[in-house]
């Protein structure tokens, strides 16, 4: 237990981690805007190196300067309903960086909609985007 109570956080063996989340090392294609005052300074594709509840560590390509927002869509690896794309779009703040590798605190994260997966509708070979649509968590589990 720490001083507040609650059960104290395992360090990991390794690399002496004390992050409260668990982190899921999952590689997955990406989108990222830089954002400053709602307007988008940059934009690019990347990576997930690595994804938590609290955070997310990518490949951002180049680096991004700390301490501004990003906001990400990544494609998601599981369909909804076996038919639908989803796509997980977060929100944060950048934290650290090491080259291209971009650390972000995650303030808001929903999947959404990205489109029919090719051969899923009536027999047809391309995919027909539908209208994005945001899901909670109990809409999907």
């Amino acid at each position: 237990m720490d001083s507040k109570g609650k059960p104290a956080v395992e360090r990991d063996a390794i690399g002496g981690d004390r992050r409260q989340d668990r982190r899921y090392h999952l590689r997955m294609e990406l989108a990222w805007k830089l954002i400053r005052r709602r307007r988008v300074l940059d934009t690019g594709i990347g990576q997930t190196i690595d994804i938590s509840s609290g955070g997310i560590l990518f490949d951002a390509g180049r680096p991004l300067p700390e301490g501004l927002d990003v906001e990400l869509s990544i494609s998601w690896p599981v369909l909804l309903n076996d038919v639908v794309a989803m796509q997980l779009a977060a929100n944060g703040r950048i934290v650290r960086g090491n080259g291209g590798q971009v650390a972000i605190q995650t303030v808001q994260h929903e999947f959404r909609t990205a489109g029919i997966q090719t051969g899923h509708r009536n027999g047809l070979v391309a995919a027909f985007p539908l209208p994005s649509q945001a899901l909670s968590y109990r809409q999907i589990h």
